[in-house]
């Protein structure tokens, strides 16, 4: 009256309608169990595991697979067949998805600190997508899973919001970028922030194949300053090519010019031009005024006694009285002569 009828296994398999799901564990009753010669039907991009009394055993890939003995090495050994099994026997078979989970999204929740050599501490929020496998099925189940029967990709979510904030706060400390060159840089970003997470995921069993930061949010004030800090440079930057413009400017309003000052007018054009784009120059970039132009000396010549400077048309020297020399010219030619001369150097002609 007691006895219930076993339910005994000749083919295990189980299919992923659902996409999201990493970790299933096959349904049984207490009256299934698993007979000698049993085909374990493994999916690609799966993988099983048998696990007896709460220890993980044997591990198959995709294929049917046919359980003997000699297929069960370690189930064997935890089950005492020295010489192999006969009866149906009891197990848990857990099938993991080994497909990658794309697309999915992260985003720091809560504004992440960062430390920036133009601004000080600023906080940040930041957003993107990553994608994961699995890629040591017993491990993944030990941390995760448990005894839970199945375990989804929105499980997995929720565990890896906190540890996204963490690993994009050290990726960004690693990677030393500037808020000012944080938009130029969002590939290099989501390098470093690959490398953090890689060795937090493999502690769960799990790899990640790619990470991407979309967006960086800094606060409001530190936006506008850098849009400030841009346009002053684009400015700056084009300040030659609008001194020129206004020059050519100013000399083609001057040949429309009906009245006859056309190059007075061109000339006008140009001078105002030229001064108005040095100064927004020397405005932008914060030059100092140029030094005036030093006073040239008066011309004049040079007491031969002395050696001190004599003004034009002096016959003596303001320092020592010396008389100065009177210079002579050619009668003839008209050359300039020297005191001492005799005869002029370039016609001949002598001289008294």
């Amino acid at each position: 009256m007691g006895f219930i009828k076993r339910q005994l296994l000749k083919i295990i398999q189980w299919k992923d309608a659902t996409q999201h799901i990493i970790v299933h564990r096959y349904e049984m009753t207490d009256r299934d169990e698993i007979m000698n010669g049993c085909q374990l039907v493994v999916q690609e991009s799966q993988v099983a595991i048998l696990a007896r009394e709460g220890q993980f055993a044997d591990v198959f890939g995709p294929g049917t697979h046919r359980l003997e003995t000699k297929n069960l090495p370690i189930l064997s050994k935890l089950a005492g067949w020295k010489y192999g099994f006969e009866s149906p026997f009891k197990a848990d078979v857990y099938y993991i998805n080994t497909k990658q989970f794309i697309n999915q999204t992260w985003g720091t929740s809560n504004p992440v600190m960062m430390r920036d050599a133009d601004f000080g501490m600023i906080r940040v929020r930041a957003y993107g997508k990553y994608s994961f496998q699995v890629d040591d099925a017993p491990t993944l189940i030990r941390e995760l899973v448990g005894t839970n029967g199945e375990y989804t990709v929105d499980n997995f979510r929720d565990h890896a919001k906190t540890m996204f904030v963490t690993s994009f706060s050290d990726a960004l400390a690693e990677s030393k970028i500037s808020a000012l060159d944080m938009a130029m840089k969002y590939e290099e970003l989501s390098e470093h922030l690959k490398n953090v997470l890689d060795g937090r995921f493999k502690e769960m069993g799990l790899k990640v194949t790619q990470a991407y930061v979309e967006n960086v949010s800094l606060p409001e004030e530190v936006e506008k300053a850098i849009d400030k800090r841009t346009s002053l440079g684009v400015l700056s930057d084009k300040m030659g090519t609008y001194v020129a413009m206004e020059t050519v400017g100013a000399m083609r309003d001057a040949a429309n010019n009906p009245n006859g000052n056309s190059f007075a007018g061109a000339g006008v054009g140009i001078g105002a031009g030229v001064t108005m784009g040095h100064q927004m120059v020397s405005n932008l970039n914060n030059i100092q005024d140029t030094p005036r132009d030093q006073p040239k000396p008066a011309a004049g010549g040079t007491c031969p006694k002395c050696g001190s400077s004599v003004p034009a048309g002096s016959k003596f020297c303001p320092e020592c009285g010396e008389k100065m020399p009177t210079a002579k010219f050619c009668p003839e030619c008209g050359t300039k002569l020297d005191g001492a001369a005799k005869f002029c150097p370039e016609c001949g002609t002598k001289l008294n």
